[in-house]
């Protein structure tokens, strides 16, 4: 269910369907509704949707941590990001902020300018759907 969830969400916001900052995104040439498989096929990370022209300005990815691994420590630069736990436990370390630990059923949500990691925490795998998208 929350993967069917997961997909309808990224499919309404490639369509335009979902307001942001109380307007609607200018529309970009060619994205076209459609249905993404949350298929990793045995692989860390699978992109689902790549940026303009497949979207308006949105990335988002299908990630799969073996126990104790991070992603990585990053940035948010100008985007903002949710992650969508499908499966297992984790935490969200944001470099001067707060540490957010997450499971199965819940999103995280990080603003722009912000160094953050994802790290494994669980005993089993920790897969997630991220969404990067422009702030503002």
């Amino acid at each position: 269910m929350l993967q069917k969830l997961c997909v309808v969400v990224l499919v309404a916001l490639v369509s335009g369907l979902i307001m942001t900052g109380g307007r609607s995104e200018e529309p970009a040439k060619h994205p076209t509704p459609r249905v993404i498989k949350l298929d990793a096929g045995g692989k860390d990370y699978v992109p689902l949707l790549s940026g303009p022209p497949e979207t308006v300005t949105m990335h988002s990815g299908l990630v799969t941590l073996a126990p104790g691994k991070s992603v990585g420590r990053h940035s948010t630069k100008d985007n903002e990001e949710i992650l969508v736990i499908l499966e297992g436990q984790g935490e969200y370390r944001i470099t001067g902020g707060p540490t957010l630990r997450a499971q199965a059923g819940e999103a995280v949500y990080c603003p722009p300018q912000r160094e953050h990691d994802m790290v494994n925490v669980g005993q089993g795998p920790l897969r997630y759907v991220y969404v990067v998208a422009k702030a503002g």
